[in-house]
């Protein structure tokens, strides 16, 4: 099955049934039989389709450098766009990640593929995300597990990503901060950070730094 191509299935059950008029009852019990996500492995740089829970092809993939990685989470496919052209290659599909715009698509680079060089967005061959494209749809689920404090960095204003918004969640339970946890470092969420680090005894610099982690109980002393 991993072998197979993904068009022939998605043909049958997502191409086909949307030009029937009146859908045939075994088409319509097969369609809702089929469970589809789409898996990212960040440390082998490969994108796994799970069709019914079982893994059916493996595509590689270039992820976001160090510096700006590729959001750890679980997402969802939330729009679907054609030939956005240069950097983003023929085909875009969307995630719901809230501080920024990330999606899985295609390249005019495809020697990146293999290796950590994007912003964050999942690249993909061009002849690669057509084929994902036709096989998925919005709705999706995309799962890129993970440890965003594996390494922790220091976080100010202006930052984005996954170790924002559990610093905004942890701030959040102790009832310091009463924004959206949407991963921005923004004046709120600094604000909330300068009364923790007052109540606790920090110096009260705005920035969540090794002692910050510790007693926002992100991390081990």
């Amino acid at each position: 099955m991993m072998r197979r191509d993904l068009i022939g299935i998605g043909l049958f059950i997502f191409l086909l049934t949307p030009m029937i008029t009146r859908p045939d009852p075994a088409i319509a019990e097969t369609t809702k039989r089929v469970s589809i996500e789409l898996h990212i492995e960040l440390s082998k740089r490969i994108l796994v389709v799970y069709v019914n829970h079982t893994p059916y092809k493996t595509y590689p993939v270039a992820l976001g450098k160090p510096e700006t990685p590729t959001p750890i989470g679980n997402w969802l496919i939330t729009n679907k766009s054609k030939d956005w052209g240069g950097g983003f290659g023929t085909r875009w599909l969307g995630l719901n990640v809230p501080w920024g715009i990330y999606g899985i698509h295609g390249t005019n680079r495809p020697s990146s593929i293999g290796n950590y060089a994007s912003n964050g967005c999942i690249r993909m061959h061009n002849h690669d995300i057509e084929e994902l494209y036709n096989f998925v749809h919005v709705g999706v689920p995309v799962f890129i597990p993970g440890n965003p404090l594996a390494h922790p960095r220091n976080l100010a204003v202006g930052d984005i990503g996954a170790d924002v918004q559990l610093v905004q969640l942890r701030l959040l339970h102790f009832g310091f901060y009463h924004g959206t946890c949407n991963g921005r470092f923004e004046q709120t969420t600094e604000q909330a950070l300068k009364a923790f680090e007052k109540a606790h005894g920090l110096p009260v610099d705005g920035i969540v730094g090794r002692k910050d982690y510790q007693l926002l109980g992100l991390i081990e002393s």
